[in-house]
Formats: structure tokens, C-alpha cells, sequence
């Protein structure tokens, strides 16, 4: 298997947690506070990863590579914090999770978009892909009229940091400690969090036991299992690629919906998965640069 096959197919593991954790964000946070559910669930993740920190990266002795990895793994952290304290804001606070998913998947676009700017070129196949993936997730996602509240305009807010941090890991993903940086992150997030959840809110401990399966799994497999393999995956595909695969989160939350919360799909979700499946074999098409 080459490294871009192995990257394809972590990114698509990681869509997948992804997906039905967008469950877990809304279940969990009727019973806990934004910052109280991200603080444990990141606490969680980074509990999760020091045993396999250990068994896999136990000859981490370069001194330099681990101080890098510590300092880039804090960084990105502060942008996965606040991405993900948006984006559990917004998912309370906006109309349905169709809406939140949809919003945010527009960093599927806006990877690219900065990507301009730090002078990154992206192939036209790419673009398309992301378009018609875009779309689709408009298809699959809005079952009613368009419009813009307060939840949703700190989702698409979320969005613009999530596509920040993508471009982060493509640019720190080869040089450093893969499973270190995300334990880094991990810390970073669950500080922060900790300490918003102090100063903003006092959630009894019996509304956190109520929520304990969503924290359970928003820890363990959508923070530890799932930007770990984010990272892990980014090695060897390019940021649009590797966005455009992630945000298939989507289609997984509607497909997590209608298993667990018998809710039914429309032939207009039907229609969106199949675009953005579409929109996803097209980026993989590659340019007649790099074919010849």
C-alpha cells in the first residue's frame, strides 16, 4: 500500500468518527456546558494517547524533533480550540445539525482560498472536486429555506479555523512526532477548556454522568482516534485533498442520524451523497503537470 492510499484511507476513518460525533456534540451538549463538554472530552482524548505514545513512539529521542512537536502540537492546538469551542457554540445555538454540518464544511473551499495567499498551488480538478462536494452538501444538508442566525455565524467563524489548522498539519505533519503533536493539542484544547469552563459555568455533576456515553465517544474516538488520524493521514495527500475527504464528516452524520435516530434520508440527501462522492473522485484526478 503507498503512502497516499494509507492517507486516503485514514482521512476517510477519521470522516467517518467525525460524522457520528456530530451526534455526540448535540446529545452531550444538552446536558453540559460548551466548554465543560470540551474540556472532558479533550481530557479524555489526551488520556487516550499516552499509552499509544509510548508503545509507538517510545524511541522519540531526537531532543530537538520533540521540542518542535511540542511547540507546533501547542499552537495548533490553540486553533483546534478554538475551532471546536465554536463550533460546539454554534451547534446548540443554530437550527438544526444539517445547517452546522454544512457550514461547516465550507473550509473545504477556504483551504484553498488561503492556500493562495502562503502561495500553495492547487490543481483545477481539485477546485472542481470541492465545488461539487459543496454542493452536494447543500443537497444533503439543507432540507429547508437558507438562513443566518447567531449559531450559524459562529459555525461558519469555525470553519475559517478548521481550515487554518488543516493547512497547519500539512505544514508540521513531516517533522514532527505524529502521535506527540496531537497529545500536545490535546493538552492544549483540554487547558483552555478547563479554564473557560471555570470562569463561564457551573454544570452539576449529575447533568455530566447523564452525558457520559456522547463524552465518551467525543473523547476517546473523535479527539484521540480522530485528529490523530487527521495528522497521521495528512502526510501524504495535499491540504485540499485531505479537506475535501474530512468534510465528508457530513454524509456521515446524516447516514449516524437515520441508523440512530431513525431519522429518514430524502432522495435530495441521496442525491448530495452522491456529488460529494463525485466531488471526491474528481480531486483525485491529477493535473497534466504532475501525470506527464
Amino acid at each position: 500500500m503507498n503512502k497516499k492510499t494509507r492517507s486516503l484511507i485514514l482521512l476517510t476513518l477519521t470522516a467517518i468518527i467525525w460524522g457520528f460525533a456530530f451526534i455526540a456534540q448535540r446529545v452531550g451538549g444538552n446536558s453540559t456546558g460548551s466548554l465543560t463538554y470540551n474540556a472532558i472530552r479533550f481530557a479524555l482524548g489526551s488520556l487516550s494517547l499516552i499509552p499509544v505514545m509510548l508503545i509507538f513512539e517510545k524511541r522519540a529521542n531526537n531532543k530537538d524533533k520533540r521540542r518542535h512537536t511540542m511547540r507546533t502540537g501547542m499552537l495548533c492546538g490553540i486553533l483546534l480550540f478554538t475551532a471546536s469551542t465554536l463550533q460546539q457554540y454554534g451547534v446548540m445555538l443554530t437550527d438544526y445539525a444539517g445547517k452546522a454540518g454544512f457550514i461547516t464544511d465550507f473550509y473545504i473551499i477556504l483551504v484553498p482560498i488561503f492556500g493562495i495567499f502562503l502561495h500553495k498551488k492547487t490543481s483545477r480538478s481539485a477546485w472542481v472536486g470541492a465545488f461539487l462536494a459543496l454542493v452536494g452538501f447543500y443537497f444533503l444538508c439543507m432540507q429547508d429555506s437558507f438562513s443566518i442566525n447567531f449559531g450559524d455565524a459562529l459555525i461558519f467563524a469555525c470553519a475559517l479555523f478548521f481550515a487554518l489548522h488543516i493547512l497547519a498539519v500539512e505544514h508540521f505533519a513531516p517533522s514532527i512526532y505524529a502521535i506527540r503533536f496531537s497529545f500536545y493539542q490535546y493538552i492544549t484544547c483540554t487547558l483552555l477548556s478547563a479554564v473557560g469552563m471555570l470562569m463561564f459555568e457551573r454544570i452539576p455533576l449529575e447533568n455530566i454522568i447523564d452525558a457520559t456515553i456522547p463524552i465518551l465517544y467525543g473523547g476517546i474516538l473523535s479527539v484521540g482516534a480522530g485528529y490523530t488520524l487527521q495528522t497521521l493521514g495528512q502526510i501524504g495527500v495535499d491540504s485540499t485533498t485531505a479537506a475535501i475527504i474530512l468534510s465528508c464528516e457530513s454524509v456521515f452524520c446524516a447516514l449516524g442520524s437515520a441508523l440512530l435516530l431513525n431519522e429518514v434520508m430524502t432522495m435530495q440527501s441521496y442525491f448530495g451523497c452522491a456529488l460529494v462522492f463525485i466531488g471526491i473522485l474528481v480531486a483525485q484526478i491529477p493535473s497534466k503537470k504532475s501525470s506527464s
